[in-house]
């Protein structure tokens, strides 16, 4: 079986490499041991915003006086709850599965192993192998839950994030170690839903990728929830010989024990680059991450990785950008390497969290001189309408040039508005650009604008 593109993984930047290399006109197929889609579609991004959906809708209704109007018995059903989340993971892999139909990608189920000579072995769930070739193999076999020696994952007790979204029952109290994305969501998913959660981050800050403005700011609101967060602090040992669970605490005052049903373990991820044939083929790798150039070329020629499994932000959409950008130089068109310093993060609990390039201490750092403007949604009239006045944005510019260098936001809906900075970015907009580029009102896209007339002292509603 002869193919110009094998693409191993089936995730975000597994399928839109392979409709992209099936567009320029290769001869396409998809491996995949699981389900289309990967992770993200089924265990992660998606089944995920299915759940803090519903933990939205909950809090509406219990906070429906607030909107003058009238409702009673408001309760949930857990189990209906994560119901729901599995088949909208459920729809959205049938709706890959169009699409590789769609674009004449052939689809073959089982373990992919590469190999020397461009090839590929493909063992199926009955255990037979099948032996395919082609001119450019890309892996993207994405990545899972990183089980920290001190915290093993027995799948019941202490738990990963695929666990976490598909638990038989709603446990009465949880212990969410690490306070990143996927840990902050769970924590704020299951607190709605009436779970007693206790969050412990190792660092000084909870979210501690983000702007310090907006760690403080979310640290509030979690507090403000009833949310227990532990800064600074360290889970030693657990020990799950009784029914529930209990974890030893390493605190600045000393050592804690914390009693819980379960704990999830959200420290990050562990790269899925193990038993796929990188040795036999003699692809570099360094700490985990397989090693490419600019555009996704390992020191193999034909060989090429994108991904959670290469150096980059482990983000689903900079694995759909790899793809396409490995793909469109393998046909030969002119692309660009990825800057990757202009990437959007994201972050769905209650307040959202979204930025793009550089906080407000790195930007010190780098010695820039800055402008910086602050806009709190309290004082935008659709945020007051909509009963979301938490937040605010903040846009950081250098002085000299008026170079957009980072913006940060923290309120409803922000991670639908930060593309207006990753794109101003891009387009090298410079702050009067922006201020001077008319926001529809009343929109929560205002506060950008006055952000940054903030930063140059023409702020209008403050």
């Amino acid at each position: 079986m002869k193919y110009d593109v094998i693409v191993i993984g089936s995730g975000p930047g597994g399928y839109v490499t392979a409709i992209r290399a099936s567009q320029l006109g290769f001869k396409t197929a998809v491996i995949e041991k699981e389900s289309l889609g990967g992770i993200c579609l089924n265990w992660g991004c998606i089944p995920t915003k299915a759940l803090l959906k519903s933990a939205q809708v909950y809090d509406y209704l219990k906070h429906v006086d607030d909107y003058g109007l009238k409702a009673e018995a408001i309760d949930k059903d857990f189990e209906a709850v994560i119901k729901r989340s599995r088949g909208v993971a459920q729809g959205m892999s049938k709706g890959i599965e169009f699409l590789m139909k769609k674009n004449k990608i052939d689809v073959i189920m089982g373990t992919g192993k590469v190999k020397p000579g461009k090839k590929v072995d493909v063992t199926d769930a009955d255990g037979k192998v099948t032996e395919y070739d082609a001119d450019h193999i890309i892996i993207a076999t994405g990545a899972r839950s990183r089980e920290l020696p001190n915290l093993p994952q027995d799948g019941k007790k202490v738990i990963g994030y695929r666990q976490a979204m598909s638990l038989p029952e709603q446990p009465k109290k949880m212990i969410v170690v690490g306070s990143g994305a996927i840990g902050v969501e769970f924590a704020h998913f299951y607190n709605s839903m009436g779970t007693d959660v206790t969050i412990v981050e190792f660092m000084p800050n909870v979210v501690p990728v983000e702007d310090e403005d907006v760690s403080k700011a979310f640290l509030n609101s979690l507090k403000k929830s009833g949310i227990k967060v532990m800064l600074n602090s360290a889970v030693e040992s657990v020990d799950t010989s009784g029914k529930g669970v209990v974890a030893t605490v390493k605190t600045a005052k000393g050592e804690e024990k914390l009693e819980a049903d379960i704990l999830l373990s959200a420290v990050g991820i562990k790269t899925n680059i193990e038993n796929i044939g990188l040795e036999d083929v003699g692809i570099v790798v360094d700490r985990d991450k397989i090693i490419v150039n600019d555009f996704y070329q390992t020191n193999i020629p034909g060989y090429y990785a994108i991904g959670d499994v290469v150096p980059g932000q482990a983000l689903a959409h900079v694995a759909s950008a790899e793809g396409i950008t490995c793909v469109e130089k393998i046909a030969g068109l002119h692309t660009e390497p990825i800057d990757y310093g202009n990437i959007p993060g994201c972050t769905y609990a209650s307040p959202e969290i979204a930025s793009v390039g550089l906080t407000e201490k790195a930007a010190k750092e780098a010695g820039y001189e800055l402008k910086i403007g602050k806009f709190p949604f309290s004082a935008s009239g659709k945020a007051s309408a909509a009963g979301n006045k938490e937040g605010f944005v903040k846009v950081i510019f250098d002085a000299k040039y008026g170079e957009w260098l980072g913006c940060h936001m923290i309120g409803a809906g922000v991670t639908d508005m930060i593309a207006e900075a990753v794109l101003g970015r891009k387009l090298e907009t410079t702050g009067h650009e922006v201020l001077k580029t008319v926001h529809p009102h009343p929109t929560m896209s205002e506060a950008v604008m006055e952000a940054v007339a903030a930063a140059y002292d023409e702020v209008i509603h403050l």
